[in-house]
Parts: C-alpha cells; sequence; structure tokens
C-alpha cells in the first residue's frame, strides 16, 4: 500500500511569500543586554536586537533572538 500524501490540484505551486519575522512586542519589553543589562532596540530590517551600551547587535533567527554575545555583531562607532 502507498501512504503518500500529495497536495490537492486545487493549491497553488507557488510558494507562499516569505515576510520578515516579526517579534513580539512584549518579549522585546523584558530583554535586556546580558552584559550590560541595558535596553535592547530592535532593528526590523536587520532583524537585530542592539544594546548601543555594549556595542553589539543581537541577531534574531525564525523569530528568536539569539541573546549570546559571542552571536552577536560588533557595532562600529
Amino acid at each position: 500500500m502507498d501512504f503518500a500524501v500529495s497536495p490537492p490540484d486545487y493549491l497553488p505551486a507557488v510558494p507562499p511569500t516569505i515576510e520578515p519575522t516579526r517579534v513580539d512586542p512584549r518579549l522585546l519589553e523584558i530583554l535586556v543586554c546580558p552584559l550590560t543589562r541595558a535596553t535592547l532596540s530592535y532593528d526590523a530590517e536587520r532583524q537585530e536586537l542592539i544594546s548601543r551600551a555594549a556595542k553589539l547587535a543581537y541577531p534574531i533567527r525564525d523569530g528568536i533572538p539569539i541573546m549570546l554575545p559571542e552571536e552577536a555583531r560588533r557595532l562600529e562607532d
């Protein structure tokens, strides 16, 4: 028996448009820089949380902030 499931004919073959992942505003209110405990600003275009105090930009991957200093991008002065 073959139990493979194929999509129905009425579904479009074109993949949906992927838009940038949004971060829950409540999460942004409680997150702070792990090094300085300073507040963070959200850069939606780059999908990063910015710590001006530490001069680091923490990446957001698949909607999940990666709050590890070794994963952060250093900011230019």
